[in-house]
């Protein structure tokens, strides 16, 4: 996911001047093509992550689109201020790529875990967060930031993924959520990394002649709001899974939603996310994941008591 973030964005900066690449000591060989081709759109700035939203600020005022790409965890929590200000404050066209949503760095311990970053950005105004699934949807989100003349916060899943996001329309506007399996009864929402999994249940349960439907929702901030009320209306349970703390994140957000628009479909939502500690906890993605119950096998077990 974060190798296509990177290759498009070179293709984009190979057809646009103004495009640049804003690096946060990211190591050796990071689009060393790009450096050689086109050096003076590609700057490596070093461990400085609060200097690096002022520097990209300062470009977006003169008219440059900038691109930076850190570590999540960083990016949220120490540069705060300086996206609530320089960016958020000014509207300005930064994107800001962050690598390890989630508990994808798990091997590096409770400084590296981003469960937090949906909650501490989509209170600030005028930023778009957006969570993509696989590579495929990854080079449509940055494509289509190109035409978002505001700050975007797009969280980067740990690489590899399997592509399943091939089935939705390459047209669709990327604020929009997509139903990858139909049902009208039952649905898992969930967003980012975690739709293959929700893709892998909903397969499980039909082994058993039970269906539950997908909806993945790549956009946290703005919701699209008249697609999900329309899901849940019409549904008699919702479970929307996420790699992000139980609140603040895609659920509270739905939560949010239901409470202004239609409150009496708040008793259909299920929420399986993180809880809201800190953890000591180091191991593999995968293992940290099987540990908050968010595994496939885990997620299968909840939400089939349910039915």
């Amino acid at each position: 996911m974060r190798k296509q973030a990177l290759k498009t964005i070179q293709n984009e900066a190979s057809m646009n001047s103004k495009i640049l690449f804003i690096g946060s000591d990211l190591g050796a060989g990071v689009l060393e093509d790009m450096k050689q081709k086109y050096p003076n759109q590609f700057l490596m700035e070093g461990v400085s992550e609060q200097y690096l939203i002022g520097f990209a600020a300062g470009l977006a005022l003169e008219g440059y689109i900038p691109f930076v790409n850190t570590i999540g965890s960083f990016l949220t929590k120490r540069c705060y201020e300086q996206i609530y200000i320089d960016l958020c404050l000014h509207n300005l066209p930064v994107t800001l790529i962050a690598n390890g949503g989630g508990a994808v760095y798990a091997p590096l311990g409770p400084t590296h875990l981003n469960f937090d970053d949906f909650s501490i950005l989509r209170t600030l105004p005028n930023i778009k967060i957006f969570a993509p699934a696989d590579a495929l949807e990854m080079d449509r989100i940055i494509k289509g930031s190109l035409t978002i003349n505001s700050p975007i916060y797009i969280r980067v899943g740990r690489g590899g993924e399997k592509i399943v996001t091939n089935k939705i329309s390459q047209k669709l506007n990327i604020l929009k959520c997509s139903t990858l399996v139909e049902c009208k009864d039952f649905n898992i929402i969930t967003t980012g990394s975690m739709l293959q999994a929700a893709i892998d249940i909903s397969c499980e349960f039909k082994k058993k002649s039970k269906k539950i439907g997908v909806v993945h929702v790549p956009c946290i901030k703005p919701i699209d709001e008249s697609k999900l009320l329309n899901i849940i209306s019409k549904s008699k349970k919702v479970f929307i899974i996420e790699e992000h703390y139980a609140n603040g994140g895609l659920g509270s957000s739905i939560l949010d939603l239901l409470s202004k628009k239609r409150k009496d479909d708040l008793k259909k939502i299920d929420i399986f996310g993180i809880e809201n500690k800190f953890y000591q906890k180091y191991g593999s993605q995968k293992e940290l994941l099987k540990y908050f119950g968010l595994d496939n096998r885990s997620l299968f077990n909840r939400i089939n008591k349910c039915f």
